[in-house]
């Protein structure tokens, strides 16, 4: 019995991922619930179960009494004569362990103890499936289209089943049942009939495990990823930035021959993918941002979080993006409102201009300069003494060139 025991615990516990101690625990449950069914108390009933061996005995403290006939009770006590059959030293009065056989628990008691053991078995089993996938959350699994429900979409991970909502739906692509899908775990909750698992296809965060998975310079920590913004099914921006000034961080990223990318868009049906670089200068990063398109010039104000960009007039409909695109994820990876304009508008545009800016510095100094007395005269000497070597300068000149007679 032990031996068949101690299998069926190892089989449960590698295919089921269940705790041994736990199985323990609901077998010492089961029987003392056994015992209580048959004998109507176990508050006497004590367990012993060898884990390594898997023996088990059940155990009843019985207090000795003189008689056979003077028992009340037969769980709660027992005569002289049988407890020196177990015990040869009992006394009256004395309290003795007597083994339980579970051999005489009835019909009834033992389907009980055993459906005591499988709704444990079937509780661990829950908990085990969603602590597991508890620790995936805000992780990428492979699952396999089962089934749809209205417009969601049930999908198999293996041990349990996760749930596409219509909104986390791309709506570019096309789902068919028995087709293996990347998803992306939002979340976890924990259910009466098992964990309950949410799960996307349009999450930003996709992408980002889709190049940590691909690109072994993010998994070793040499390139980051900074920032992410996405439009799922047409586009997508990323800006990576490299801790190591010998690795170029968009190259790593791409791939030889743009192989490392490539699986991400076959694994995104398609969609478009623009690697940039960070910076922390933010008209460079939002220069970055706005590529493929060219950029004139950049005026960027980290204290409102506002840019105003100035571009050649024909790639202004580049910059801008089909639908104001690629402005949108510009804006959403740098975190910055973006105001785009071409030279011919930004001539009448105020803040347009360098001018603008230019005036105001001028202004400054103005004001710094009236407040500092003795730089006007050390101006005035600088400048005196350059005209008074100009004129020696001139001086020279007219004696080295040689007159028209002279030729």
């Amino acid at each position: 019995m032990s031996k068949e025991l101690m299998d069926a615990l190892d089989l449960l516990e590698k295919e089921k991922n269940i705790n041994r101690d736990s199985l323990f625990d609901a077998i010492e449950t089961s029987l003392i619930t056994a015992c209580k069914n048959h004998y109507k108390s176990a508050d006497n009933i004590r367990i012993e179960i060898d884990r390594d061996t898997c023996d088990i005995k059940c155990y009843a403290d019985k207090t000795v009494v003189e008689l056979a006939d003077d028992v009340m009770d037969p769980i709660l006590e027992i005569g002289l004569d049988d407890a020196h059959k177990i015990v040869p030293t009992a006394e009256i009065g004395d309290v003795i362990q007597v083994e339980v056989k579970s051999s005489e628990f009835g019909r009834i008691a033992t389907q009980n103890a055993k459906n005591v053991i499988l709704q444990k078995i079937r509780e661990e089993e829950k908990d085990a499936i969603y602590s597991e996938y508890y620790e995936h959350e805000h992780d990428i699994v492979t699952g396999v289209i089962q089934r749809f429900i209205g417009k969601n979409i049930s999908i198999n991970l293996g041990k349990a089943d996760a749930m596409l909502n219509e909104n986390e739906q791309v709506k570019t692509e096309r789902y068919r049942p028995t087709e293996r899908i990347k998803v992306y775990i939002l979340e976890v909750r924990n259910g009466n009939k098992g964990p309950r698992i949410l799960v996307s296809r349009t999450h930003p965060d996709l992408v980002k495990r889709l190049f940590e998975q691909e690109v072994a310079e993010i998994q070793d920590g040499t390139v980051e990823i900074k920032s992410i913004a996405r439009e799922a099914g047409n586009r997508t921006k990323i800006a990576v930035y490299s801790n190591n000034p010998n690795v170029d961080a968009v190259g790593a990223c791409v791939g030889v021959n743009g192989s490392r990318v490539n699986l991400i868009v076959d694994e995104l049906n398609g969609e478009k993918i623009d690697i940039v670089n960070w910076d922390e200068n933010p008209g460079n990063l939002i220069q970055n941002a706005l590529s493929p398109a060219k950029i004139v010039a950049v005026f960027a104000d980290p204290d409102e979080k506002s840019a105003k960009v100035v571009v050649p007039d024909y790639q202004l409909s580049l910059a801008i993006g089909k639908e104001g695109q690629n402005a949108r994820l510009a804006a959403r990876l740098t975190g910055y409102k973006i105001d785009i304009k071409s030279e011919t508008q930004a001539k009448d545009a105020p803040g347009f201009r360098i001018e603008d800016y230019m005036d105001d510095e001028e202004e400054y100094e103005g004001e710094e300069y009236e407040g500092e007395e003795y730089e006007d005269e050390e101006y005035e000497g600088e400048e005196y003494e350059s005209e008074e070597a100009a004129e020696e300068y001139e001086a020279e000149e007219d004696a080295e060139e040689p007159s028209e007679d002279e030729e």
